[in-house]
Formats: C-alpha cells, structure tokens, sequence
C-alpha cells in the first residue's frame, strides 16, 4: 500500500468516527498489503483523534480463533470503557454484537526484552488481576462483519465498547471447565462451558506483548486486555440490557 492510500484510509476512518458515516468497504478492498499496514492505520486513527494523549494506550484487545492462527490486537479509545453497571447509551453502534470475555490486568511493567522470552508458560507471573468483560463489537465499515480481515483490523478490529466487573486477584483457574451464561434483553439465558478459543485467556499474553513493544517501548504495569470471546459474537441492538456472568469470577451488566 502507498503512503498515499494507507493515509486515505486514515482519513476515511477517521470521517467515519467524526460524523458517523458508514463508508463502504469495496472502495478499499486493495488498500492493505499486511497485518502491519493496518496496524499502521490503527496507530494513525488513534493519534489523529487523540486517544491517549502522550501516555501509552492503558486498555487493548487480543484474541484469535486458534492458538495456530495469528491474533490480532487493537488499543481501546478509553472514553468507551466503563466499569458494570455499564450505560452505552449515549453512543452509536453500527453492524452491533456483543462478547463475553476475561480481561487481565499487568502486574509489573513488560521491557521488550522481557516479552521478547516470554512463553505461554510463564506469562500468569505478570497478571495482577482478572474479571468478567464484555466487548461490544461495532463497525465503522457499511459491510461490518463482511468487511475484508485486514480493514477490519484497520478498524481497531470492530471495536465499539468494553464493559469491565470487579476485579479479582489473579488466580490458575481449570479454563476447561470455566461456565459462564448470557442473557440478552428478554431472550433464553445462553450457557458456555470451557469455550474459549485459546484454551486459556492468558496464553496470548507473549504474542500481544511482543505487538506492544515492537518498537521498542515498555507495556505499563496496570495495562488491561482483554482476551476473546467465550460466547461467539452474539447479535444485539440499540437498548438492549446485557448480562454476563461467569461462575467464580464474577458478572457485568450493560445497556446499549
């Protein structure tokens, strides 16, 4: 991609936040070589709307189908995240889901060298914290869902919301087993059990870490992610009450 077009897709997206348009993704199709170049917009976007300020981003998402498959991350503008009892209702959702999930929170702070030796293995030494979340997945493409991989990533991976619990100390858990239930507005309650994607949330710790230094920045200690859905992406729309519980860890409830 030309720096020409990576900068048109900025803007695109960045229009799209500012005033609420649905552009369509067909007219951008072409527009990414790699994962890189929409990790390239994303940063962009960030920095035009001024996310973060000078600090580095405090909440991210990370998470893929399969532990052989590259995950992919986005940091979380932090005006969309909000602790339970959560109220989206002030903001506008397009091509709209939500997901049950676990965040994490760093114990120390994560050097480039630190995360570059990091294994799955040792990775629960740096969580201080966990707790119930719930994303709430949107677009800014026409297409939402349908839209192409890589400019989904570009937009911060169909981000649109994060609802966090209470936080509890980190402790090993038997993921396999974990259960958690979701009822949205008046439907049937839906129950999962050991249905995360990765096995265990923490897994992708040392390939989100390695994203995060990549340029040779430290990770904060306090930095929060959140690690996939245990629920698939279930629809829902505009006013619905959201609840999510997971047994041992807590719950989140939302209105959209």
């Amino acid at each position: 991609m030309s720096p020409i077009s990576q900068q048109g897709l900025t803007d695109c997206l960045i229009q799209a936040r500012r005033q609420g348009l649905r552009p369509s993704a067909l007219d951008w199709a072409d527009a990414l070589d790699d994962p890189a170049a929409a990790y390239a917009v994303q940063d962009r976007v960030a920095a035009a709307l001024d996310w973060f300020g000078d600090a580095p981003p405090r909440y991210w998402k990370s998470g893929g189908p399969s532990r052989d498959t590259d995950l992919t991350h986005a940091a979380l503008p932090p005006a969309a995240v909000r602790a339970s009892p959560a109220d989206f209702s002030d903001l506008t959702f397009h091509g709209l889901g939500i997901e049950a999930e676990v965040a994490l929170r760093l114990s120390l702070e994560v050097s480039p060298a630190l995360a570059a030796e990091l294994t799955p293995a040792a990775a629960e030494s740096l969580i201080a914290a966990m707790t119930v979340s719930v994303e709430v997945v949107a677009s800014r493409w026409l297409e939402a869902g349908a839209a192409p991989a890589l400019l989904r990533l570009a937009d911060q991976q169909s981000h649109g919301a994060l609802a966090l619990g209470e936080w509890l100390p980190y402790q090993r858990r038997d993921w396999a087993q974990q259960r958690c239930e979701v009822q949205i507005g008046d439907q049937p309650i839906r129950a999962y059990t050991g249905t995360h994607s990765l096995g265990d949330p923490a897994w992708l710790l040392p390939q989100w870490l390695r994203h995060l230094t990549r340029d040779g920045a430290s990770v904060p200690a306090g930095t929060i992610v959140t690690t996939g859905t245990w629920c698939g992406l279930l629809p829902a729309s505009a006013g619905d009450r959201i609840s999510v519980a997971f047994d041992g860890l807590g719950q989140v409830s939302l209105r959209l």
